[in-house]
């Protein structure tokens, strides 16, 4: 089990976010080769292709707000996280609720992103 899965899905989340928000491309270093990204149903595998799908998204500026974040012990001491939340892009004045699931894998002492999916709620 992971030590503190809490603590290092909070710390995860903060990073993620804030780095999404600033620059997208900074996102590389979360990912391996061995990564899938399942964005609004369209998915892609490894790093290269994670930052190019990400980078590729129609907005400028994105500023996530997160809501709920939950996070279990997961197998060889990885760690699942889900999030809720909304996000507003560009000049968008109503934010979008969106819920996404990270599965962070151990390495080296720190954490990578083995699986992410994305999906917008509507409704």
């Amino acid at each position: 089990m992971a030590a503190n899965f809490e603590d290092v899905a909070k710390q995860f989340v903060n990073f993620y976010y804030q780095q999404f928000d600033t620059d997208r491309k900074q996102l590389a270093a979360l990912y391996r080769d061995q990564s899938m990204l399942t964005f609004e149903s369209s998915a892609v595998l490894g790093t290269n292709a994670i930052v190019e799908k990400l980078s590729a998204l129609p907005f400028q500026q994105v500023k996530h707000q997160v809501a709920t974040l939950d996070a279990q012990p997961g197998v060889n001491g990885g760690v699942l996280v889900l999030v809720t939340g909304q996000l507003l892009v560009d000049e968008e004045q109503r934010p979008m609720n969106y819920t996404q699931t990270f599965q962070l894998m151990p390495e080296s002492g720190s954490f990578f992103v083995f699986n992410d999916i994305f999906k917008l709620v509507y409704g």
